[in-house]
């Protein structure tokens, strides 16, 4: 019933799955990278902060400095310049380094190496506002994620309380702390709020992700029609490859009847197998298999043989090797030569053919 309706109850195939990936179409969550590097900026703050601060209250106290203000030539100003740049670039360099890691971790864990420019490419229906109208009151999933972004700021309010409301003392009373005090707890409830709110958003992301992830997986649900077209266009429609196998039949019959007759002999299984033999002692070193067959191909062969007279023998074993073993075009193995010599000199005996059957395979 399901195949009748259109129910899309199948699995994507991995054609379908490397389509939409290369559209763009996985599942992926900016709230999860966004978490992450918060947190993990906040961290490399806590930890890198203090020599920034120390290496900004240098730079700032040597710029300001009677010696340096007395000297402002534009020499001097351009050395300082460049000082002052390479000192706080120095001092940042950790923080930036471990953000552009967390960034690319991240990403990579969630789409793995993948480079797509169809997103980058520009698109001006975009830009019609009754359209992103539509799109904002028309679906039903737009409306579900805007609930999801009043609940997630609702979280983070009540998160950001919760860091402040036991320090609203303290923070009232800063008039009576000195700069550095002030800086401290200020530091300390920024960071305090900033950790609550990145665990939040963390855990708020890993379940966008996964939801993500069972959207994109239902959107990519087939049905079985579907299944079966696809495979169709994998594998090739059967009706294109029955034709391309009929064609290769009459090519290899057609050659069948050319390369058949020049046999010698036709050596059988006697039903399963069929190979044609021909040996020519001043053009070959040793008898040539030239052509061979299975089933319906071996029938052939042996149709073709007594159409022409070619000797056909039964010699089970010998077929059989012969047929696995040696390719069309290709002279027999040393291992088959007294047996295939024998074949030969009895076929040639009853032909009359004046040949000695010790040397047909020299």
């Amino acid at each position: 019933m399901a195949e009748d309706t259109g129910d899309k109850t199948e699995a994507p195939t991995p054609r379908r799955r490397q389509e939409a990936r290369e559209q763009g179409n996985i599942a992926r969550s900016p709230d999860l990278t966004a978490s992450v590097l918060l947190i993990g900026m906040l961290m490399l703050l806590k930890n890198f902060g203090p020599g920034l601060v120390t290496a900004l209250k240098t730079l700032v106290q040597e710029m300001l400095s009677r010696a340096s203000l007395s000297d402002l030539n534009g020499t001097e100003v351009g050395a300082q310049l460049l000082r002052g740049i390479a000192t706080a670039g120095k001092s940042l360099a950790p923080m930036f380094i471990g953000v552009c890691i967390l960034a690319i971790v991240v990403n990579m864990l969630q789409v793995g190496f993948f480079f797509n420019t169809k997103r980058l490419q520009p698109n001006i229906a975009a830009l019609n506002p009754l359209k992103g109208l539509s799109k904002l009151f028309g679906k039903s999933q737009t409306l579900v994620q805007l609930g999801m972004n009043l609940l997630k700021l609702s979280l983070v309010s009540c998160v950001a309380y919760s860091a402040v409301h036991g320090r609203i003392e303290q923070i009232i009373s800063v008039q009576g702390l000195s700069f550095t005090q002030i800086f401290g707890l200020g530091a300390e409830v920024i960071y305090a709020i900033g950790i609550r709110i990145g665990v939040l958003l963390l855990v708020l992301a890993i379940v966008d992700y996964a939801y993500q992830r069972f959207r994109i997986e239902r959107e990519l649900k087939m049905t079985k029609q579907e299944v079966k077209e696809e495979m169709r266009r994998m594998e090739g429609d059967p009706k294109i490859k029955g034709r391309r196998r009929q064609i290769a039949m009459q090519i290899a019959t057609q050659k069948l009847k050319k390369d058949v007759p020049t046999a010698d002999v036709i050596v059988t299984n006697p039903t399963e197998f069929a190979i044609a033999l021909k040996y020519d002692k001043a053009t070959m070193h040793a008898p040539r298999v030239i052509a061979k067959g299975q089933g319906f191909m071996a029938a052939r062969i042996r149709e073709i043989a007594i159409a022409h007279g070619v000797p056909i023998l039964e010699r089970k074993p010998l077929a059989r090797a012969l047929y696995k073993l040696v390719e069309v075009g290709q002279e027999i193995p040393e291992q088959f030569y007294n047996a295939v010599a024998e074949i030969l000199s009895y076929v040639y005996q009853l032909s009359g053919k004046a040949v000695e059957a010790r040397k047909v395979a020299v």
